[in-house]
C-alpha cells in the first residue's frame, strides 16, 4: 500500500510496450478462463477470503499501533477496526493494460485544495459484471523507473457506502502488460481519516457508473 500523500513512482515499463506472442496467447487463456471456466471451487474461495481476512487484520494493527498510521490516536477507538464489504472473489478479475504512446499529464485535484501533477501510463481494460470497464493508471510527473501504478477510482457506491473522494488501488507492473484487478483492494486515502493529509482525486475518466461493492467502506460507516 503506497502513502496516498505521495503516491510513489511506479518498474520500467520499456518491455510493456512489445507484448509477445506468447503472451497474448496467456492473456487468451486468462479471459478464457476468467469466462468460461463457472465458479472456482469452494476450496480456492476460501483461500481466497482467509488471503483478504488476513491483509485486512496486518492494516488494522498498523493502523492502530503504527507511528505512521494516519488515523489520531484520539479517533482510533472510533474508526477501528476498519470497514469493509465482506470479500468477494468476483470482484477480482483479470485486465490488460495499454500503454499510451505518450504519458498525457494529468492535473489531479486533492483534497487540499493544491493540484497533483501525474501522467497517464496506460488505460486498464476490463470486464466486470458483464460489462466492460477501464481505469487509467498511473504515475506523478517525471516519473522514469516506474515502480507502482496508482489507480484512482471513483463509483456508484461513492459518498454513500464508500468514501464520497473515492478510493485507490495499487499495482506493482508486469512484463506482459497482464493485471489482476482486485477491488476488495480498494482503500481510503489517508484524508478519510486525517484532513491534514493531501490527496488527489480521481479524475474523470476513472469515475465509473457501476458500483463497486468491495473494498474498504467509508470511515466509521
Amino acid at each position: 500500500m503506497i502513502n496516498p500523500t505521495s503516491p510513489t513512482s511506479p518498474t520500467c515499463l520499456t518491455r510493456l510496450a512489445r507484448p509477445t506472442c506468447l503472451a497474448l496467447c496467456a492473456l487468451a487463456v486468462v479471459w478464457i478462463s476468467a469466462c468460461s471456466s463457472g465458479p472456482s471451487p469452494a476450496g480456492d474461495d476460501a483461500s481466497f477470503v482467509a488471503g483478504v481476512t488476513d491483509d485486512r487484520a496486518v492494516k488494522d494493527e498498523f493502523m492502530r499501533n503504527d507511528p505512521q498510521s494516519p488515523i489520531p490516536p484520539i479517533k482510533r477507538a472510533l474508526l477501528l477496526p476498519l470497514k469493509y464489504v465482506p470479500p468477494d472473489p468476483s470482484f477480482s478479475v483479470p485486465a490488460l493494460l495499454k500503454l499510451a504512446a505518450e504519458r498525457p499529464a494529468f492535473e489531479m485535484p486533492t483534497s487540499t485544495g493544491t493540484i497533483r501533477k501525474m501522467e497517464r501510463v496506460g488505460v486498464l481494460e476490463f470486464s466486470l459484471q458483464g460489462q466492460p470497464l477501464s481505469l487509467g493508471a498511473f504515475v506523478p510527473e517525471g516519473t522514469r523507473q516506474v515502480l507502482e501504478l496508482f489507480v484512482p477510482f471513483a463509483d456508484a457506491t461513492s459518498g454513500t457506502e464508500t468514501y464520497s473522494a473515492g478510493r485507490y488501488l495499487d499495482l506493482r507492473p508486469t512484463a506482459t502488460g497482464f493485471y489482476t484487478i482486485d477491488f476488495n483492494k480498494a482503500y481510503n486515502p489517508y484524508c478519510a481519516y486525517n484532513a491534514t493529509f493531501e490527496c488527489p482525486f480521481p479524475p474523470a475518466s476513472n469515475r465509473l457508473k457501476l458500483a463497486i461493492k468491495a473494498g474498504e467502506k467509508a470511515p466509521g460507516a
